[in-house]
């Protein structure tokens, strides 16, 4: 059995995302709570928010155990671009974009 969460439009570009996300798949949630609490990335906190959301589903939802919960898939998409315009020299103006993710977190039990 298995439990999901996601955040949608977290505010952090999806590169930098999934720098972060490579700590923690494939571990336990508890252990992956403790890196990310001492991470200094800016996408450590919103990842963290959504495992613990993911592991709240599988307890109350699913009637899993909290201790055997593991981190069996973790991916970022990309959400959507906010375009902006800068103005540069000359008078003229450039784009710039900015990135949002979609952060999806499913656990299980392991046995």
């Amino acid at each position: 059995m298995e439990a999901k969460a996601i955040l949608r439009n977290a505010k952090v570009s999806p590169q930098k995302a999934r720098l972060v996300a490579d700590l923690v798949r494939g571990k336990s949630v508890k252990e992956a709570v403790a890196i990310l609490s001492s991470t200094v990335k800016r996408a450590a906190y919103p990842m963290k928010k959504v495992i613990e959301s993911a592991a709240a589903n599988a307890v109350n939802n699913n009637k899993m155990n909290e201790e055997n919960l593991v981190i069996s898939k973790l991916f970022v998409d990309e959400g959507r671009k906010l375009k902006r315009t800068m103005p540069m020299g000359k008078g003229s103006a450039s784009i710039v974009t900015k990135r949002s993710s979609h952060i999806t977190v499913v656990v299980t039990e392991k046995e």
